[in-house]
């Protein structure tokens, strides 16, 4: 690990040096980022999760760039073209950009039109015009190069050929470089233009069919959506950028004086702008805009993910989850409290009268046969119908009827994941039993889902995937190591994502258990195939075996410190669990007493709050909710009333809300608030509850716009709506 990358790093995260150390050090040694922020807070400085993530990306980036640094270097050797100042300025490079503007004029070309000046002899004459000398007249000068069998038939052929070198020579200046990618940057605009022919088909990129904005301020959304629709052959999308001022800054540079040498010179500077440098610099200011909204997008989705995984889980119950349907009828399955499918079966109570009467006494029978305390039903096709129905039956007792967001449920029903769970049945019992395993807890049945397929991501296909995969596997194991894992029931997915596992020792684990029979305690892990004293390290603190005999397994404290509370508690007199249980006895322990070469009071402080809350679950309590009644569907909805809903989605132009309608209302930024929002997700999050007030519908598009404004009923401009309906084709 570099000391400039280490002061580097610290200094652009205003961070310690030795703790941007010792997250590297870590990171080297395989250690994951859940474990570094919660079991080494005294050599991180007690370093969250985001500040410990930000070290990671930025050490990656700067390896990166040495790796790239060397191959230049080792090309140049190669090549024998490297000089101890080049190296030097490649070493003093601190960012891509500059480190290749420095390698561009050595790198290996394709055939130019300036090498093929410089093959018909034209350099020496390139250089001299260069100079600019007064005294030279480049005309009479390029008599002397006219090579009928070279192509060169004039002077003015010749010319040309010379201006191709010095355009080459402009173009790879890197004073030239960076000065014009400044002015893209800070002046530059997209710009894009209806592909002809392409008026009538691309309807919803009719926004951008004659449209300019800059790129400094442009949002993620919309360069996304510009490239989406260039990309799909509707735009022809381009990045421009003043023209006279980037004449003016190429010609301070290089036309030195008033000659006839000068005025080549700046025909070549003309050249060089339109045919090489702009064209250079589009390409640079797409990857560089398509990098920024990635990371926009990517960073919207990835906290819309977390609200999702971290949604309020119901808790163990008996539940009979309905994935519903008209036509194929609704499938019914029924869990037992571990989510273990007891019995399935069908309904159709939308068949008319008869048969649902006979559905009635099913569903009862099944209530009472297998002691049901929730009913769920999936939010899709004929979810309202079937929970008005389902909310007729007259039970024994008092069985409450949630909506469940099935969205992906159908991803997972088709999945390898599920058909290794249930072979035996189809796909349609399948996506019931993950609803109803969705509503007990939200994170154990959606890590078996590919996130980008759950349903809250923005432009999810069109960003960077492996940046994508990275960002959200990090969101997975930070929402799944926050919460503990009970490793005598989780699948195998859940396990994957936990600190120091992986999808092979999960798997190991899955074997042991099902070959040898619950774990009794934590040491037992190391049983496990392959998992070695690292992976145990890593895993064990946020593995949770419940009913264990020590009580500690079943808590986050790590194995590594139970020595510490076994201390503590023979030095009040008891016993662990009975530490655990009583409040009187951990007032009794100073931290203080306990402090050492490896444990501070960072984790001393950890292990208390674990010890007064040992299954703690930082996620909230479940609460119910019920969307309103009489709306369910969109010829129900009037413009000004106020209904419940449930937040789906968050963009970067506002939030989507499930009103229970099958079809998600528009909440655009301007109507989240009665004051000036720049980000949504600070006023709304996935899976929140909230009231919304109908401001337009728009029944053939099957479009809704809603407010959470105060005084929403007073209506919307004719700027607002426009604004609504243009991100709402955006997205």
């Amino acid at each position: 690990m570099s000391r400039t990358h280490i002061t580097k790093i610290a200094s652009e995260l205003s961070l310690k040096p030795h703790q941007v150390e010792a997250v590297a050090e870590l990171f080297d040694g395989g250690a994951t980022i859940p474990f570094i922020a919660r079991y080494r807070k005294e050599v991180t400085g007690s370093l969250d999760e985001i500040a410990i993530t930000d070290i990671r990306n930025r050490l990656n980036q700067l390896r990166e760039l040495d790796a790239r640094r060397e191959s230049i270097i080792n090309s140049l050797h190669e090549r024998e073209q490297l000089t101890e100042e080049l190296k030097n300025r490649i070493m003093q490079a601190e960012t891509m950009a500059i480190l290749e503007d420095i390698y561009l004029p050595y790198r290996p070309k394709r055939r130019t039109r300036a090498t093929i000046a410089r093959e018909k002899g034209l350099e020496t004459l390139a250089e001299l015009i260069f100079a600019q000398d007064p005294a030279i007249d480049p005309a009479t000068k390029a008599k002397a190069f006219i090579d009928e069998s070279k192509g060169l038939e004039s002077a003015e052929a010749v010319l040309a050929g010379a201006r191709d070198i010095i355009a080459e020579w402009i173009s790879q200046n890197e004073t030239a470089r960076v000065r014009i990618r400044d002015l893209f940057s800070r002046k530059g605009c997209f710009q894009t233009k209806v592909v002809q022919g392409k008026e009538s088909e691309g309807c919803k990129y009719e926004d951008y069919f004659d449209w300019q904005e800059p790129v400094a301020t442009a949002p993620s959304h919309r360069i996304l959506a510009m490239r989406r629709g260039a990309k799909e052959g509707f735009l022809r999308l381009h990045v421009i950028a003043p023209e006279e001022q980037a004449l003016r800054i190429l010609e301070e540079l290089f036309v030195k004086r008033q000659s006839a040498s000068s005025s080549q010179v700046k025909e070549a500077v003309f050249d060089s702008n339109k045919r090489l440098l702009s064209p250079s610099m589009e390409t640079e200011i797409f990857a560089a805009t398509k990098h920024r909204a990635d990371k926009q997008a990517i960073g919207v989705f990835a906290e819309n993910l977390r609200q999702l995984l971290l949604a309020p889980p119901l808790g163990r119950k008996n539940i009979l989850a309905i994935d519903p349907g008209f036509r194929t009828g609704c499938k019914v399955v029924c869990l037992d409290r571990q989510g273990q499918l007891k019995h399935f079966d069908v309904i159709y109570p939308h068949r008319g009268d008869k048969l649902a009467a006979s559905d009635v006494s099913k569903i009862i029978s099944l209530c009472e046969q297998f002691d049901i305390e929730v009913i769920a039903i999936g939010n899709g096709t004929a979810s309202r119908e079937t929970e008005t129905f389902i909310r007729k039956i007259r039970f024994s007792k008092d069985i409450a009827v949630i909506m469940v967001n099935e969205s992906g449920a159908s991803v997972y029903s088709a999945s390898e994941v599920a058909r290794e769970e249930f072979p035996n049945e189809d796909v349609t019992v399948r996506g019931a039993v993950s609803i109803g395993r969705r509503l007990m807890d939200p994170l154990a049945e959606l890590v078996k889902i590919d996130p980008k397929s759950i349903g809250v991501g923005q432009y999810q296909h069109d960003v960077d995937q492996s940046l994508l995969k990275q960002i959200l596997d990090d969101v997975v194991m930070s929402c799944v190591n926050s919460i503990g894992v009970e490793v005598n029931t989780a699948s195998k997915q859940l396990l994957t994502y936990v600190s120091g596992l992986g999808p092979q020792l999960a798997q190991n684990i899955v074997d042991y258990r099902n070959e040898n029979g619950h774990f009794e305690s934590r040491q037992k892990l190391k049983k496990v195939s392959r998992l070695g004293a690292k992976a145990f390290e890593q895993a064990a603190g946020f593995l949770r075996i419940r009913d264990a005999v020590n009580p500690l397994d079943s808590s986050a404290v790590h194995p590594e410190s139970y020595h510490v509370v076994d201390a503590m508690a023979a030095n009040v007199g008891c016993s662990v669990a009975d530490m655990m249980k009583d409040e009187s006895l951990r007032v009794k322990v100073r931290l203080q007493d306990y402090v050492s070469d490896t444990v501070g009071l960072p984790t001393l402080s950890d292990i208390m709050q674990e010890l007064a809350k040992p299954y703690r679950d930082p996620r909230k309590p479940f609460e119910m909710f019920s969307f309103a009644e009489g709306v369910n569907k969109i010829e129900d909805l009037e413009v000004g009333i106020s209904i419940p809903g449930i937040i789906t989605n968050v963009t970067a132009f506002g939030a989507f809300v499930d009103i229970g309608i099958h079809q998600d209302g528009l909440v655009h930024i301007s109507q989240l608030a009665d004051h000036y929002v720049k980000d949504p997700a600070d006023i709304v999050r996935v899976g929140q509850k909230v009231t919304v007030t109908v401001l337009d519908i728009d029944l053939a598009k099957k479009r809704i716009s809603l407010s959470m404004k105060d005084g929403s009923k007073v209506g919307r401009t004719t700027d607002q709506k426009q604004s609504d309906l243009r991100d709402r084709k955006k997205h």
